[in-house]
C-alpha cells in the first residue's frame, strides 16, 4: 500500500510493545517482521532474528515505547 505512513506504524507497534512488556525490557515480538527490522534499524529493539519469542528494547526504546503508549492510548489523550 503506497499511502502507508510507516513511521506512524512503527511508533504504534513500538507502544504497543509495552502491553507484553516482561522482565523489565523484553516484549513478546509477535508483530510484523519488517515493523520489528525498522526499530531495530532505529536503534530502539536489539536484533529481532533469534530463536528467543521475546525481543529486547533499548533504554532508549523503553523510553519512547512507554511515551507513545501514553500518548496514544491513555485515557483522556485522544
Amino acid at each position: 500500500m503506497d499511502t502507508e505512513d510507516i513511521d506512524r506504524i512503527d511508533a504504534a507497534v513500538l507502544a504497543l510493545l509495552q502491553l507484553t512488556l516482561h522482565d523489565g525490557d523484553r516484549a513478546w515480538k509477535e508483530q510484523s517482521w519488517d515493523v520489528l527490522g525498522r526499530l531495530h534499524a532505529k536503534g530502539l529493539i536489539d536484533a529481532p532474528v533469534g530463536e528467543e519469542k521475546s525481543v529486547r528494547l533499548t533504554p532508549e526504546g523503553l523510553e519512547r515505547s512507554a511515551a507513545l503508549f501514553e500518548a496514544l492510548f491513555a485515557r483522556g489523550t485522544a
